[in-house]
């Protein structure tokens, strides 16, 4: 790859990822009823505001799920693959982009849910109790992943272990499930590169 492509893929790796983070965190701030009044949820709905919008008087809710936030985040996905495509030299096949977006937002709520994890268990250990903002907010959106398991776990004196077992799955689920999928695909150094 020269290197106006590998600055081409650096600034579409960047700018998307960070753009479709805000888009996701958005949908699942939503979706766990987290605190909108924390300083990052606000910077969350203000940057996503101006697309969100308009958007959701074209898509409507269903269920208590943001579903304009889900579409923005797919289409944000589909054109930061296409952009990926077109700087590595590759065609357009759209009918693969559809699907690999999937995989790819799919990978990266799983990212969202695996770094958070690992977060809060080193907070913990350096910060307990912490009232940082950022904390705060992961330990909402992994609440409702935490609690049935650690609800499920038999009493270890006062130590939580559930992290541990939620790390486990994460990491079986990729294995089984996202793996495959990457090395399905026709461009795999592409899909790799997203997830």
């Amino acid at each position: 790859m020269s290197p106006v492509s590998q600055v081409g893929m650096l600034l579409i790796n960047t700018i998307g990822s960070i753009v479709l983070l805000i888009v996701l965190l958005r949908f699942l701030l939503q979706l766990v009823r987290a605190d909108f009044y924390n300083p990052i949820s606000q910077f969350i709905v203000k940057a996503t505001n101006p697309v969100l919008i308009p958007l959701r008087r074209v898509i409507p809710g269903f269920g208590g799920l943001d579903v304009a936030s889900l579409v923005l985040a797919y289409g944000v996905q589909v054109l930061f693959m296409a952009g990926a495509l077109l700087v590595m030299g590759y065609g357009l096949p759209w009918a693969n982009i559809i699907i690999w977006s999937l995989v790819a937002i799919f990978a990266l709520i799983i990212k969202v849910y695996f770094w958070g994890m690992l977060i809060t268990v080193i907070a913990s250990w350096i910060a307990p109790n912490s009232y940082n903002p950022a904390l705060i907010l992961i330990n909402q959106i992994l609440e409702p992943v935490v609690r049935p398991i650690r609800q499920k776990m038999p009493d270890m004196g006062g130590l939580d272990l559930s992290p541990i077992i939620i790390l486990l799955g994460i990491q079986i689920v990729e294995i089984v499930a996202l793996y495959p999928l990457v090395k399905m695909t026709q461009f795999p150094g592409v899909l790799g590169f997203m997830i």
